[in-house]
């Protein structure tokens, strides 16, 4: 399991696993329930570069962040 702390955003911390290359259980810890959930089981399954592509740069209103950007910064991370 990776951890990741997120900065910017209402989340504070996102955890996940990547098996062969595919992203699974991806956690969010506070920030929006519901569509952090359904960001969560979106992302299931996907290539870790997919998942990047979609939501690298994904603003939260005035915030020059997001918690799906967040993730992306965390598996880009991941990959380092």
């Amino acid at each position: 399991m990776e951890n990741f702390t997120p900065k910017g955003v209402c989340s504070n911390k996102i955890e996940f696993d990547v098996k062969d290359g595919k992203v699974t259980n991806v956690r969010f810890y506070g920030g929006c329930n519901g569509n952090l959930q359904g960001i969560s089981r979106l992302v299931e399954g996907l290539d870790v570069d997919v998942v990047i592509d979609k939501l690298k740069g994904v603003k939260c209103g005035i915030k020059q962040t997001s918690c799906p950007d967040q993730l992306a910064k965390a598996l880009e991370n991941y990959k380092i």
